[in-house]
């Protein structure tokens, strides 16, 4: 029998609060707003809670000091010098991840991935961008791929002086930094999807190691359903001194990037600007990543990226994957990309000094939390629609079913239409279609999937079916 309006409200608040009661201390410890969890949170498993003890900011300061040892890493700097330049800190990134693959019986492996850059505006000259990558193979859905990035290549205040140290410590041998501590704690483990580990080079110059990453994925048809970059994660403190330890932004884009003028026109006529999967995605990490075993509360910025300026998330989003950007709370203009001076007592630069390496590991495991979650629970559900040709104050969604060896079902979640996050959750099994008793014209719904080990999904947010 289908359950009434008055069931469905009754359960679903009654689900919505025992999620609140389930994550709320938690979060309250990490969150300096003291904000009562989404419906949807997730608790740290006691696997993924092993993991992220792992995680060391020490070893991630060493990473730090490393790159900045190269003295600079502009992407138009020595490509052959074993001790200077772009081209040691390549070697030295592949020596380290090769390390790691090591110990992984043979699940991941490193490469370079190289490529020659044509003459732009940015580029005086042909030069090789070179991307090194390690990739961690799924033991169950292999062909399922999250991407984690961090840029290595730096610069100083003019974007073409590549002879002038560059220490780029914060911009980004930190994101860099986090990339590799994530890979050296997952290599000995077997995620069920793949997870792919990458310091990527030309971003300071116009996004080209991201670009070209993301478009070798787009030509081998790679189901990558979720990218994060770590850019600018080193620092807990503002240009004016004041600090926010336990704060991390992810800058996440509404309507896509990719969407064609009527593919976006559908979206806005339906409400869904702001239910993108990039957008559901950083709803997924704020589920799996703002709690007590992160320390941190994750604030999500609903915009592509800051003025004027933007990073190696771009050209996923540009072709089509959710991807979503990770940035410390407040930006310290100061040090970035100026010069190595003193000046009246003070020093500049992009140096180590200015890092926060206790800071860095908490936005280590963020990403680890939200990158672990995803690559052991099922994939976002695919062909999620909401029909409307039956015009009548319930809703029928329908979805695929997932092939996934330990899928146990779904859930439907549900929310208002001013609301932020998702505030409602009705377990429906498995079943690849459910009639709610709630008007489709009313609040915004969406689908997710839930393991055997009641490991959740991302949302998809359903398409209307006419």
């Amino acid at each position: 029998m289908r359950p009434t309006r008055r069931t469905v409200l009754t359960a679903t608040g009654a689900t919505a609060l025992a999620a609140g009661a389930g994550a709320g201390a938690g979060a309250a410890e990490a969150a300096p707003s003291g904000g009562r969890p989404p419906a949807t949170a997730q608790q740290p498993s006691r696997e993924l809670r092993s993991l992220l003890r792992e995680i060391d900011p020490a070893r991630i300061e060493a990473t730090v000091r490393k790159l900045v040892s190269f003295g600079t890493r502009h992407t138009l700097s020595a490509q052959d010098d074993p001790v200077r330049g772009i081209g040691a800190a390549r070697d030295w990134l592949l020596a380290e991840l090769r390390s790691y693959a090591a110990a992984s019986g043979g699940r991941m492996t490193a490469e370079l991935q190289s490529y020659v850059q044509e003459p732009g505006p940015r580029i005086p000259t042909a030069t090789r961008i070179t991307n090194v990558v390690a990739t961690l193979r799924g033991s169950v859905t292999p062909e399922r791929v999250y991407v984690v990035s961090g840029h290595y290549d730096s610069r100083v205040t003019d974007v073409m002086d590549f002879t002038s140290d560059a220490p780029g410590a914060d911009d980004d041998a930190s994101g860099v930094a986090v990339v590799l501590e994530l890979a050296r704690v997952m290599a000995r483990r077997r995620p069920a999807a793949t997870i792919v580990f990458a310091a990527v080079a030309g971003e300071e110059q116009g996004l080209f190691g991201s670009g070209y990453l993301a478009q070798q994925f787009k030509a081998a048809g790679t189901d990558v359903q979720g990218m994060f970059t770590n850019d600018i994660v080193g620092s807990s403190t503002a240009d004016d001194g004041t600090r926010d330890p336990y704060t991390i932004r992810l800058f996440a884009e509404g309507v896509p990037t990719s969407e064609t003028p009527e593919q976006a026109a559908i979206r806005r006529s339906v409400g869904g600007e702001n239910d993108s999967a990039t957008r559901q995605l950083a709803r997924f990490v704020r589920d799996v990543a703002d709690n007590d075993a992160t320390g941190m509360h994750v604030r999500v910025i609903y915009r592509r990226d800051r003025y004027r300026r933007g990073g190696d998330h771009i050209p996923f989003l540009e072709r089509a994957y959710p991807a979503a950007r990770f940035t410390e709370p407040a930006e310290d203009f100061a040090h970035q990309h100026q010069d190595v001076r003193v000046e009246d007592g003070k020093q500049y630069g992009d140096l180590p000094e200015f890092c926060d390496f206790d800071f860095v590991g908490r936005v280590a495991k963020v990403n680890a939390a939200a990158l672990w979650t995803l690559a052991q629970a099922p994939g976002t559900p695919r062909g999620a629609k909401i029909i409307t040709t039956l015009l009548t104050n319930s809703t029928q969604l329908v979805w695929t079913r997932g092939t996934e060896p330990d899928l146990a079902g779904y859930e439907i979640v549900w929310r208002e239409t001013t609301a932020p996050e998702w505030t409602h959750v009705v377990p429906v099994g498995d079943v690849t279609t459910y009639e709610i008793d709630l008007s489709k014209d009313n609040v915004f719904f969406g689908v997710r999937a839930v393991n055997a080990k009641g490991l959740r999904s991302p949302v998809a947010f359903p398409d209307p079916q006419t």
